[in-house]
């Protein structure tokens, strides 16, 4: 094996595990504020400490992980009023999404929104919420593409990793799937017919959370928030 392709072999490795771990994140097996133990996390997954260095180092670059000085590398934490601000910029930046695909998708953009639509009302039924969710990042990945803007999509995805902690949390909220499917529904139907405004309108609807729902939704959570 030559220097390039070990050094593919060893990114490939990091980014695997930076998958692994941040999934770990979102599923709440790893919490705001938990140490990341180097040590432990390589023997876990039976690597070196190298990869996973490069893995949490990753990870801090999207704001999921940040250095908390000698104690090492940590999962971020937020504030109440920061997560509060967090989501309405997500609400901005899905809106932009959203207005701008309705002028700009094709048909196959259009068709993919519907086959997975069509994919995340056959999980809604099931009742299977991991899947549901990670079908609903998919019709918001499609939104984003639908768009046909690099920057603005990437904003986008940077900030949803950065909010997947308690992200994956809402889908479990009563009632919070089944809104989910109409407020999509109102979405691609905006989409399909071209209108930006209501498309935007309807995107930023879906990602609002306000009054007595986002009071409802962080009393729910068993997460611990930076004073």
């Amino acid at each position: 094996m030559n220097i390039q392709q070990s050094a593919v072999r060893k990114s490939t490795r990091a980014e695997v595990l930076m998958n692994k771990i941040e999934q770990m994140i979102v599923d709440g097996i790893i919490l705001p504020g938990e140490k990341l133990d180097e040590t432990v996390l390589a023997n876990k997954f039976g690597v070196s400490r190298t990869p996973v260095r490069e893995a949490i180092r990753a990870l801090t670059a999207i704001g999921l992980v940040e250095n908390a000085g000698r104690q090492g590398a940590e999962v971020s934490q937020v504030s109440v009023s920061m997560l509060i601000e967090m989501f309405e910029l997500m609400a901005v930046l899905e809106g932009m999404c959203a207005q701008l695909a309705a002028r700009r998708a094709t048909q196959d953009d259009k068709l993919g929104m519907i086959a997975t639509h069509e994919h995340l009302k056959s999980t809604f039924e099931s009742g299977d919420h991991k899947e549901f969710y990670n079908v609903n990042l998919k019709f918001h990945d499609q939104l984003y593409s639908a768009a046909h803007t690099q920057f603005l999509a990437g904003q986008a995805h940077r900030l949803r990793r950065r909010l997947s902690p308690y992200r994956m949390r809402v889908t479990y909220q009563p009632g919070r799937m089944r809104a989910t499917l109409s407020e999509h529904l109102e979405i691609l139907n905006a989409v399909n017919e071209g209108d930006d405004k209501l498309a935007m309108e309807a995107a930023r609807s879906h990602m609002r959370l306000i009054g007595n729902e986002l009071e409802d939704f962080i009393a729910s959570l068993s997460i611990p928030f930076r004073r």
